[in-house]
């Protein structure tokens, strides 16, 4: 019996166990993978935070409202940036190598922010040295356990309480394991589209579990695109930093137009949804890719912000100190996730989120570069404080944190709305029709047509003998699509990353989040 079973190893789920274990608690962390893989680990740009002086929090405060496009949950944000220099004073002392010039942080400015608060390690390898050095830290403490390459294929519920969770081990045996609290830490769902940022590891596995288990969900619909995303020829989808435009890149159509600043007055700097719109749009228009243009920088510039950036693309034949990178938007991170409260507390008891899984209200419609890995540091040290300080009560949607009213739904079982024969799907069926019905811009034929394949794909998944981990993971996103499209066919505007081709305005009466279940 643990203090803590803890489902993921990204800087959430890391930083849970660390907190507990510095007052001795005891806790399970569980990987499908192995602990160095996450989403954290390819995080480039870096992790905001108003340590400069001049800065505040309130400043990074009322930046993240405005990305998030009237959706945000004030409360959560306001935790957020008031928690997030003590948090990254936290990293420090744990080891984490942040840049420095003539001794003091060097700090970057990115989409939205209107200050330079982007603290990066390594130049554009910020994640990968977070999770280094949390990782090496977990690893030493006797406090925590640590199953790598087992998957968890559901939670344990006893008497209305998550108690723990059932893991399959990499001999395919399925085992329990028991605690306290359980934590879903297991991060987003890039895998649901054909082109992504995301590492193999990202299908959604937690938040599909927590919504059987009997969970609320909430903000599903908005799932943020990536501007820039490398768009070559027999290369995967590399992350191309916002921190590349924060330093002055310009983006070029075809015809080598520098367009932005004809998409709105902030130009490169605008909120990502405004920019992966923009690009997207260029691209039909003329035909052409889109290209990012970084070549004035200079090369040694370049080489000392984005070495990683730098490397990864000399090997595909593309040196971006002297050629402009081919870009295009792809499927980055995942707004919405379980219901929870300011202590990462979900509609179960016994149960807690954080991070990419969970939907804490920070985001709202579209999150504000470089908080992702702030949200996961912030709120995954305020589980522990809330599960050591008190009772520990779940959340009641009946009496949320959140001030923003909440619309919930409760969707009819697919076999209500069975869609006839079909063949069981694969992944690159249901990537490719999230891309095409689900992506960077919706309308409601596309979606309706999505949501009729999409109950037809469950129903078989669900009759279907499963004992593989791709066939687990491929169930688990398919059921988090179908309650995507719900979630966007219900919320008739566009708003942030969601985008109706016709709904195309935003609607005050919307300001509310979509809440699934619970």
């Amino acid at each position: 019996m643990y203090d803590y079973v803890i489902i993921g190893s990204g800087i959430a789920g890391l930083s849970v166990a660390l907190a507990a274990a510095e007052a001795g608690k005891k806790s399970l962390l569980v990987t499908k993978s192995h602990l160095e893989e996450s989403n954290t680990r390819y995080a480039q740009g870096g992790i905001a935070a108003a340590v400069a002086a001049g800065d505040s929090p309130r400043a990074h405060y009322a930046d993240t409202l405005v990305a998030g496009a009237a959706l945000c949950d004030d409360k959560a944000v306001e935790v957020l940036t008031e928690d997030a220099p003590a948090r990254i004073a936290e990293l420090i002392r744990l080891g984490v190598p942040f840049d420095r010039e003539d001794g003091k942080l060097e700090l970057g400015r990115e989409g939205a922010h209107n200050a330079n608060r982007i603290l990066h390690a390594g130049g554009d390898a910020t994640g990968y040295h977070i999770e280094h050095s949390l990782a090496q830290t977990v690893r030493q403490s006797p406090f925590v356990t640590l199953l790598e390459e087992h998957f968890t294929i559901g939670l344990l519920v006893e008497e209305g309480r998550v108690a723990g969770a059932k893991l399959l081990t990499p001999s395919g045996e399925e085992i329990e394991v028991r605690g306290q609290f359980t934590v879903i830490a297991s991060g987003g769902a890039g895998q649901l589209y054909q082109y992504t940022t995301n590492p193999a590891v990202t299908t959604g596995d937690g938040i599909a579990l927590a919504w059987r288990a009997g969970a609320a969900l909430a903000d599903l619909e908005f799932f943020q695109f990536h501007p820039t995303a490398l768009n070559l020829p027999g290369a995967p989808s590399f992350l191309i930093s916002e921190a590349v435009r924060g330093d002055g890149a310009i983006l070029r159509n075809g015809a080598g137009e520098a367009f932005m600043a004809g998409y709105d007055a902030r130009a490169e700097l605008a909120p990502r949804d405004i920019v992966a719109r923009a690009i997207a749009t260029e691209m039909t228009r003329t035909g052409k890719p889109v290209y990012l243009d970084a070549t004035h920088l200079g090369e040694k510039v370049i080489r000392h912000r984005f070495p990683s950036i730098y490397d990864t693309l000399k090997k595909y034949g593309l040196n971006m100190a002297d050629q402009p990178i081919p870009v295009s938007p792809a499927a980055h991170y995942f707004m919405g996730g379980i219901l929870t409260g300011l202590g990462g507390e979900t509609t179960l008891p016994g149960l807690f989120a954080c991070g990419e899984a969970a939907c804490t209200g920070v985001h709202g419609a579209n999150r504000l570069a470089s908080n992702s890995l702030l949200e996961g540091l912030v709120f995954g040290r305020r589980i522990y404080d809330y599960t050591a300080n008190g009772p520990a009560l779940p959340l009641n949607l009946a009496n949320p944190s959140t001030e923003m009213p909440l619309m919930v739904l409760h969707p009819s079982s697919q076999d209500d709305i069975y869609a006839g024969e079909m063949a069981v799907p694969t992944l690159p069926e249901l990537q490719k029709l999230m891309w095409e019905k689900v992506g960077l811009t919706r309308e409601a034929n596309g979606l309706g047509d999505a949501l009729l394949t999409l109950n037809s794909w469950e129903v078989l998944l669900g009759e279907t003998v499963m004992t593989e981990r791709a066939q687990l993971e491929l169930k688990n996103l398919v059921t988090l699509a179908r309650l995507m499209v719900i979630a966007a066919l219900t919320r008739t505007e566009s708003r942030g990353a969601h985008y109706r081709r016709d709904y195309p305005t935003l609607d005050p009466t919307w300001k509310k989040h979509i809440t699934i279940g619970g």
